[in-house]
């Protein structure tokens, strides 16, 4: 008789896609991670004239294009000051895909992995399918990661910790001496850190910094990805940054499970990595006016609004009821306990959408608000 795997069976459909499936189609939809800005202009253009040309019907390299990996590798020169050799790179289908096969080829069943409580869902779940066990650490108040909490949360079966900064679904920004502190412990602990760094540009207050800048050992791997970056989300290019050794690993993964990244996507990442930046900064000024608008709105209704320094998420306390009423109003929030036990008591707005459209839930939000105290 045939049987579902162990694995699958501890992993669920997501929260956040269980809130979508619940709403109307007039709903005010600030669950969705996505920027509302289109893929830059000579990303397209790039896509579309290698579609005409022929030159994306074909297999690429499993690990990328020689081309796009030496344009990330670029982009690490230039925002990290890392000196990544491109060999060292493996474009993938997405951060996800990049996440996947980090944990794929460092993670064996009954291994730990310490993962942010509340973090990306994917954490928990990705570290299930390979058999291990998640490790969820509590937040601060201000919802970044505690070094101290990581650390002490390490054990002899400890495979991998995964840090997130700008958080998703936090918005919260690592200080750089919690940076520094990651790296330290995956050198003197010598376990491997997983540093999620999608939302690398998307910073109003303090500084991205990566682990890997402070990592005296090879124990860094870095995630990244063009979805959040530039606006490409349904593109499907992110990548993958590690040693020699590690890359060798993870390419096992990849080949099996994916091959290689989608060809026209991978032009099209090429052209945003070098091509004009102009996009990069809009966004991020604009994100950073929406931040403002939410954040006040939130306070004025009476929520507790930890000042989200990065991405486009805010993370309120709401009382019990809160995210019902809204949803039963018409506008999508995000019960925070999607993201991990500890998310228990908030919510997860994106305010990547129009000014009007999160000044309408603003409105709404106050109603629901009033409803349930």
């Amino acid at each position: 008789m045939t049987h579902f795997s162990d694995r699958v069976e501890q992993v669920s459909i997501s929260g956040i896609r269980e809130v979508f499936e619940a709403a109307g189609e007039d709903a005010i939809n600030l669950g969705l991670g996505q920027p509302d800005f289109a893929a830059p202009p000579h990303a397209r253009e790039a896509a579309a004239e290698a579609i005409r040309e022929g030159l994306a019907d074909g297999y690429t390299e499993n690990k990328g294009t020689r081309s796009l990996r030496e344009a990330i590798a670029d982009k690490h020169l230039r925002d990290q000051g890392l000196d990544v050799d491109p060999d060292d790179v493996i474009a993938t289908a997405g951060g996800s895909e990049a996440l996947h096969v980090a944990l794929e080829a460092h993670v064996d069943a009954g291994d730990e992995v310490i993962i942010p409580d509340p973090g990306f869902v994917s954490y928990d779940a990705l570290t299930r399918l390979t058999g291990g066990t998640p490790v969820p650490v509590p937040l601060r108040d201000d919802l970044t990661i505690d070094p101290a909490a990581v650390e002490a949360a390490i054990t002899d079966d400890t495979a991998a910790f995964v840090v997130n900064s700008p958080g998703n679904p936090t918005g919260a920004v690592s200080p750089p001496e919690d940076v520094r502190e990651f790296a330290r412990i995956a050198d003197e602990h010598d376990v491997l850190c997983i540093s999620d760094e999608v939302y690398e540009y998307t910073v109003f207050d303090g500084e991205f910094r990566s682990p890997m800048e402070f990592a005296d050992s090879d124990n860094v791997v870095v995630v990244n990805s063009a979805s959040k970056l530039y606006s490409m989300t349904g593109w499907r290019l992110g990548w993958v940054t590690a040693s020699s050794r590690r890359i060798e690993r993870m390419l096992r993964v990849h080949q099996y499970a994916q091959a290689c990244a989608a060809a026209p996507s991978q032009f099209a990442a090429e052209a945003a990595l070098t091509g004009p930046q102009d996009q990069v900064n809009e966004m991020t000024e604009s994100f950073r006016e929406r931040r403002d608008l939410v954040v006040e709105g939130l306070e004025e209704i009476g929520l507790d609004v930890p000042t989200p320094g990065g991405a486009f998420y805010v993370m309120p306390e709401v009382p019990e009821g809160f995210v019902d009423e809204c949803l039963d109003r018409g506008v999508v929030v995000v019960p925070g306990e999607a993201f991990g036990e500890h998310g228990d008591g908030y919510a997860r707005l994106s305010y990547a959408t129009d000014e009007d459209s999160l000044r309408e839930a603003l409105d709404v939000m106050k109603d629901a608000y009033d409803a349930v105290v």
